[in-house]
């Protein structure tokens, strides 16, 4: 072989492998993002969950040393996320500045009344474990009613449910078509050596010989591709946050680590093991059915 074919080849090998990693990146960042917008969902249904209120309201009889002692024995229970105790004057101070005016004034006097506003943990947000700890807090003396949208817990359970699902189901298909998609690249690059592949057996060289530069040069592109759809996915991350502030709320580094890490996992294990059945393919193939 002259010196110009054999650098042409290499020059085409690089650039299969260049495509390769480009291509097995760009798989890696579409599955990271969906990974990303299923740990942001996750996050979104818990801080909605953890933000519905239950409103405590109280006799106005009771005084505000009696309300603290309550809310006290409130935030004991195992269902209670946290607790605001919200006395006369500030819910007073509140509406008034929901309304625009000062009703007080024009009443003459204050008819509201004391409350606990009550914030469940994420697990206990649904309609039956509220009922349950409504009837719990309803048998203390001191409590006048308990005051809740359950329309709105419903709707906000009933939608989570269905994103959830929805969620679920597209993650399936793209991993699926991700693993798809990185093997078809990898057998093509491959296809590309079969030749020099079956060259070295038939001069003596053992299947795990020629194997192993392979495994090593596919796990390498996929570690690569993967380093380059996580550099993708925080740029991508740091952008949304620029542009929708209230995201912060849901970041929760721990997870992106984990989604990283899975995509470091997919990345490698899918090179590695598309890599060994395209080389092993090859190995067992017949001389003249190379040129098909």
């Amino acid at each position: 072989m002259s010196v110009y074919e054999e650098g042409s080849r290499r020059k085409k090998t690089k650039s299969v492998y260049v495509s390769t990693v480009i291509s097995i990146a760009l798989v890696l960042l579409m599955t990271g993002l969906l990974g990303l917008i299923l740990v942001h969902a996750k996050n979104l249904s818990k801080y909605v969950k953890e933000n519905i209120v239950l409103n405590i309201i109280v006799n106005d009889n009771v005084n505000e040393g009696d309300v603290l002692a309550m809310q006290k024995d409130i935030e004991k229970d195992p269902y209670v996320l946290r607790t605001e105790y919200i006395s006369k004057e500030l819910a007073a101070k509140n509406l008034k500045e929901d309304l625009g005016e000062d009703f007080v004034e024009y009443l003459g006097h204050n008819p509201l009344l004391p409350s606990i506003d009550v914030y469940l943990k994420e697990q206990y947000a649904n309609t039956d474990s509220i009922q349950t700890f409504i009837q719990k807090a309803s048998k203390n003396s001191r409590v006048k009613e308990v005051v809740y949208q359950e329309s709105l817990i419903d709707m906000v359970n009933k939608n989570i449910r269905i994103i959830g699902i929805v969620i679920l189901a597209f993650t399936v298909v793209l991993l699926i078509i991700a693993v798809a998609l990185i093997n078809n690249t990898i057998r093509l690059a491959i296809y590309s050596q079969r030749f020099l592949i079956k060259s070295m057996q038939l001069i003596g060289a053992t299947k795990n010989f020629i194997r192993k530069p392979y495994l090593l040069y596919g796990i390498f592109h996929g570690l690569l591709g993967a380093l380059i759809a996580i550099l993708l996915l925080i740029f991508t991350l740091q952008f949304a946050q620029k542009q929708i502030p209230d995201l912060v709320f849901l970041r929760n580094w721990y997870e992106f680590g984990a989604i990283f890490l899975i995509v470091v996992l997919l990345g490698v294990l899918i090179s590695g093991f598309s890599t060994y059945f395209a080389v092993t393919k090859y190995l067992r193939a017949k001389s003249h059915s190379l040129y098909r």
